[in-house]
């Protein structure tokens, strides 16, 4: 029997363009949608710049039912593209978003962790850094990497070159 495909979903058109290619590859399967969202503080960039800042348990609340909202409508769109889909949020916590991902991949006994790449390069890659490299890198599980719809097709416009990072 199959097993199960664990998603990393963040509701953007890369996840949707990977949540798409999942579903037509590996239609049918069970797959459980997981979006990991950061703390409040965290979103807002480094704790250090905010000192004397306080987000409220509501604020925090806000973030995580976004999550949950992004999750299942993941799990959602999974199900009408034929995938057996349930949702999953979950805070970072003290770990990275990668390392949750794995985490969870882990706990779910994923055989693929699917996710989408947005194909940053040079600073913005730096100050947002790559979940999705991040996973395939440190990932104890395979991890197929789907690349967003522009960046397959500014790939297929450009001739290939060896050690490219886009």
């Amino acid at each position: 029997m199959a097993g199960t495909l664990l998603i990393a979903y963040d509701g953007s058109a890369d996840a949707k363009t990977a949540l798409e290619f999942a579903a037509k590859t590996f239609a049918g399967r069970e797959a459980v949608l997981v979006t990991v969202w950061e703390p409040l503080m965290a979103q807002m960039g480094v704790a250090e710049a905010f000192v004397g800042v306080t987000v409220s348990e509501d604020e925090e609340a806000v973030v995580a039912k976004g999550a949950q909202l992004v999750a299942e409508s993941g799990a959602q769109l999974a199900s009408k593209l034929g995938l057996k889909a349930t949702a999953r949020w979950e805070s970072e916590g003290a770990q990275s978003v990668a390392d949750t991902i794995d985490r969870l991949a882990e706990e779910v006994d994923a055989e693929i962790i699917v996710t989408g790449s947005r194909g940053l390069t040079g600073l913005h890659s730096l100050l947002v850094g790559s979940v999705s490299a991040k996973v395939l890198k440190h990932a104890r599980r395979p991890v197929l990497v789907v690349p967003s719809a522009h960046l397959a097709e500014a790939r297929a416009e450009a001739p290939a070159s060896e050690g490219a990072d886009a």
